[in-house]
């Protein structure tokens, strides 16, 4: 399957969904009008990142919320990524994306490693996601990792064996300051493991990162699609609102895997066999110190 790719490199507005679903919308239309069969928005675009206590607030329920009705009637015409604060039934909130098409929820991905450290706090307000797995879509097979979850090796790993030829990662990444003179240190890393993932899984990286400023913080933008070879074919700005559009095209996948095997030579009963021997080992350890 070949189609265009729409990356929504937004700013949103903190705790007011109604306005963000304008951008939202806006951003929709920009996207069919440059041909895209697919738009991804950033890590809670609906919300904004910075909630705190705004987030039981802003939760919603994706499959009976009425707020969420245009964006359902929009992707009867083009495949939509979006994300936002999900008020599950276990009364928990989840720091989630999902892909709406055709009118219907495709696939929901709650974020497994909120994190809790440095600046960040979202463990202090969401619940932590369970599962990760690939899922058909018209337009092929993905997966979704958000923000801190692709900086865990194993999920992009999985995902990749369970059939993902592109792995979506809708973000809000903080801009720090690197080592060079003008360098964006979390652009330059993020960046890095973008090439290197996509390379070694043979699979395509398309990474949405948004822009603007919430107490304080900036977020960098640098929206990017990095092909199977682990080469950049489209990027973003920094710091600036822009529609970044690439082209995926699974021919693209064949061809990374056939040209160099390592992907498909991975060995699934190797690595189960190695992390089973791993878990017993930590296993016995922890039960040996807890007996000390």
């Amino acid at each position: 399957m070949k189609f265009n790719v729409a990356l929504a490199q937004i700013d949103t507005k903190l705790g007011d969904v109604e306005a963000n679903l304008k951008i939202h919308l806006s951003s929709i239309a920009r996207a069919q009008e440059q041909g895209a069969q697919m738009v991804v928005f950033p890590e809670l675009s609906l919300t904004g990142y910075t909630l705190r206590d705004l987030t039981w607030d802003v939760g919603l329920n994706p499959f009976n919320d009425q707020r969420l009705e245009p964006l359902r009637k929009a992707s009867r015409s083009i495949s939509i990524v979006v994300g936002f604060v999900e008020s599950a039934e276990d009364h928990g909130f989840y720091n989630s994306a999902m892909l709406l098409e055709d009118g219907l929820i495709r696939h929901i991905h709650r974020k497994i490693y909120p994190p809790t450290y440095g600046m960040f706090e979202e463990g202090r307000y969401f619940s932590k996601g369970h599962q990760v797995a690939a899922f058909d879509s018209k337009l092929g097979r993905f997966g979704i990792l958000i923000c801190e979850d692709l900086w865990h090796i194993s999920l992009p790993y999985v995902l990749a064996l369970d059939g993902a030829e592109a792995i979506i990662s809708p973000t809000a990444s903080p801009s720090r300051i690197g080592a060079g003179p003008g360098e964006i240190g979390s652009a330059t890393v993020n960046q890095e493991h973008h090439k290197a993932y996509a390379r070694l899984l043979s699979s395509y990286i398309v990474f949405s990162n948004r822009v603007g400023y919430e107490d304080g913080v900036n977020f960098w933008g640098g929206s990017s699609v990095t092909n199977p070879s682990g080469v950049t074919i489209a990027s973003g700005r920094l710091f600036h609102e822009e529609l970044v559009l690439a082209e995926i095209d699974d021919l693209e996948v064949s061809r990374a895997r056939r040209f160099s095997r390592h992907f498909l030579d991975e060995d699934l009963n190797l690595v189960q066999a190695s992390l089973e021997r791993i878990r017993g080992a930590r296993g016995m350890r922890t039960s040996e110190d807890g007996s000390k």
